[in-house]
């Protein structure tokens, strides 16, 4: 079954304008079979016989009819030169898809920019799963227009745990929550034992790498010291791992896009001050978090049987909630030309979950709540960015588990997170 991607009709366009694209993001969130549907020509470089001829004849890769796909290019880095180069000669006509869920052991002789578009892909955002339909566009809301917010969807709390631990994964939607469960760990298990070594890098202890993942997935939407994530993943040992150790795990990982991280907003034309640039954590799927911490749906919806706290001081389920929406949040915003960023100011006295940025500037401010209702005290920080940006805030809304979308009197928008889409 192919779960239509919101990233499709992106694709769509540019596949047609554009001389090669590369589809990027983790293993199995679906780039080869999206990219599959709209290949002519097909080179799997996770065949080993496809390989070899490619290794033994890699000319033979810009052959074909178009668009030829060249599928986990990383494994034949002179693959990406070699798409270079065809672009170079013929920068007019649309050719080439690559896919890639790592980086190369041996990084290509050139960037491709200008020559190769990237195009992130993402495990399933809410709005892709078929839990209800969106009534409320994000694109709609960085028009600046303050529009209309409504519809009501029939989710609730229990339904949303079930989301974070049922995963964004299309070969894991469906299934059992047993059957999941086991996938997940396999894919954590093929990241330590198989991923890392395959990009070149050897580590000491894997069972070190696993612990450190552990400690990460537990300061998931928070902007913890990678030195408290660190003697998180080692409590009572003195033989920890070093700084360059803890720093090398981490851009292991990014390799493989598993972390996916939310950068700091750090505004240049208004009169925001003393703003934080640490960035906020996340791994490419909430579902890989609750798997790293041992927690089902039940266990994060009873915090007293098992569910382990998470480093900040906000509930596990609290910060699980807040990583599926910020990676809906960010299939949305790719599809409206827009970047995410979170917001907060050196001593943590004002933050902002998510700050969504447009092509033209301005942003919408969100805030994410593990509740139905919204009062006062949820908008303090949302008003405060307004009083300081004015109308560069296009928007704001506290996106909630309630069941209803609506604007409160101070024109804020309150948006149940299934409701919300591209």
């Amino acid at each position: 079954m192919y779960y239509p991607r919101i990233v499709d009709d992106e694709l769509d366009e540019l596949c047609v304008q554009l001389p090669a694209i590369a589809a990027e993001g983790p293993r199995a969130v679906g780039k080869t079979e999206t990219a599959l549907r709209r290949a002519a020509t097909v080179y799997r470089l996770d065949d080993s016989e496809h390989l070899r001829i490619a290794q033994a004849a890699p000319g033979r890769l810009a052959l074909g009819d178009s668009p030829i796909l060249i599928d986990e290019w990383q494994r034949l880095p002179e693959s990406w030169d070699i798409v270079r180069r065809a672009v170079d000669a013929d920068p007019l006509t649309p050719r080439f898809l690559l896919t890639g869920s790592a980086a190369p052991k041996r990084p290509p002789t050139h960037t491709g920019a200008g020559r190769i578009v990237s195009v992130r892909m993402r495990p399933l955002a809410l709005a892709e799963r078929g839990l209800c339909a969106p009534t409320v566009s994000l694109a709609e809301l960085l028009g600046g227009t303050r529009p209309q917010v409504q519809g009501t969807c029939s989710l609730r709390l229990d339904d949303y745990a079930e989301q974070i631990t049922s995963s964004g994964f299309p070969a894991v939607r469906g299934r059992s929550p047993r059957a999941a469960r086991a996938y997940l760990d396999g894919y954590i298990d093929r990241i330590a034992d198989r991923d890392v070594s395959e990009q070149g890098r050897t580590f000491r202890s894997q069972a070190a790498l696993r612990r450190w993942m552990a400690a990460y997935a537990a300061a998931t939407s928070s902007c913890t010291a990678f030195e408290k994530i660190r003697d998180a993943a080692t409590p009572g040992e003195s033989d920890k791992p070093t700084k360059v150790t803890a720093l090398a795990y981490r851009d292991a990982l990014e390799a493989l896009w598993v972390i996916d991280d939310v950068a700091a907003w750090l505004p240049t034309r208004n009169r925001l001050r003393r703003l934080a640039s640490a960035p906020q954590h996340h791994l490419c799927d909430p579902a890989l978090a609750a798997r790293l911490l041992s927690v089902t749906a039940e266990s994060l919806l009873d915090g007293s049987r098992g569910s382990p706290a998470a480093i900040s001081d906000d509930s596990l389920l609290g910060v699980l909630f807040q990583s599926l929406v910020t990676l809906s949040v960010r299939v949305y915003a790719q599809a409206a030309e827009a970047r995410v960023f979170h917001l907060r100011t050196h001593g943590g006295e004002h933050e902002v979950d998510l700050i969504v940025q447009g092509p033209d500037g301005r942003v919408v401010a969100l805030e994410v709540k593990l509740a139905s209702t919204v009062d006062s005290d949820d908008v303090r920080h949302l008003r405060w960015l307004a009083d300081r940006i004015g109308p560069e805030l296009a928007d704001a809304a506290v996106i909630t588990t309630g069941t209803e979308a609506y604007r409160r009197r101070d024109n804020i928008a309150v948006i149940p997170a299934a409701l919300l889409g591209p």
